[in-house]
């Protein structure tokens, strides 16, 4: 399985800041836990309003699980490109966590650094925060439903007791179903399993949007 398709993975457990010094000028990193881009695009502008005086607010976030691209973006926020917000991404990619952003407030020192200088500070200040992060194990799950005859419940309720599978709802109208919730990875042998045990005899529904 690629990282992109992982459904457990790494995500701060908490936010915090560390700060460093190049060369007269300070490096804030602030790394909190960010599950959409809206809610990162927050703690952008909340850590400008508590650094007023930074001359740059450069950033980066993975508001997804790890290496998926559905919520990524960085910002240089004045910096020469590709020297700030490019590298503090590559950073929160090596370190393979999710739901992650990274806010490096600069107050220039005076001295100016050049565009491999600050590659490494804007580098150096994100791998300084990671070091003393807390993380937390999430799982992503996956809500689906399976129909199947009634002739059939014991033998799927076996076997999702015996896979650690929980049942969250069951219905019982003219068929019986139920409503699980699991992890993607194990998504594809349910389905075997249940197609094998019903006789290719069950409807199986993985539209979340249909169990909300």
């Amino acid at each position: 399985m690629s990282m992109a398709e992982a459904t457990r993975y790494l995500i701060p457990a908490q936010a915090i800041e560390v700060e460093t010094e190049i060369k007269r000028s300070r490096f804030v990193a602030h790394i909190a836990h960010s599950h959409d881009s809206d809610m990162a695009f927050e703690i952008i502008s909340q850590e400008k309003a508590r650094h007023p005086d930074a001359r740059h607010h450069c950033w980066a976030f993975i508001a997804c699980p790890p290496l998926s691209a559905s919520a990524i973006r960085f910002s240089d926020d004045g910096e020469p490109s590709g020297t700030a917000g490019k590298p503090i991404l590559n950073v929160l990619q090596y370190s393979h966590y999710g739901e992650i952003i990274c806010v490096v407030s600069r107050y220039f020192g005076g001295i100016k650094l050049g565009a491999g200088g600050l590659v490494r500070a804007y580098s150096n200040s994100t791998q300084a925060a990671l070091e003393q992060l807390l993380v937390k194990e999430i799982v992503a799950l996956e809500k689906i439903k399976i129909q199947f005859d009634y002739p059939f419940e014991a033998s799927i309720r076996h076997y999702l007791d015996t896979a650690d599978i929980a049942i969250n709802h069951v219905d019982y109208q003219e068929a019986v179903t139920f409503q699980l919730e699991i992890e993607k990875n194990q998504v594809p042998l349910l389905m075997q399993q249940a197609r094998n045990l019903c006789k290719g005899q069950v409807l199986i529904n993985t539209d979340t949007r249909s169990l909300s």
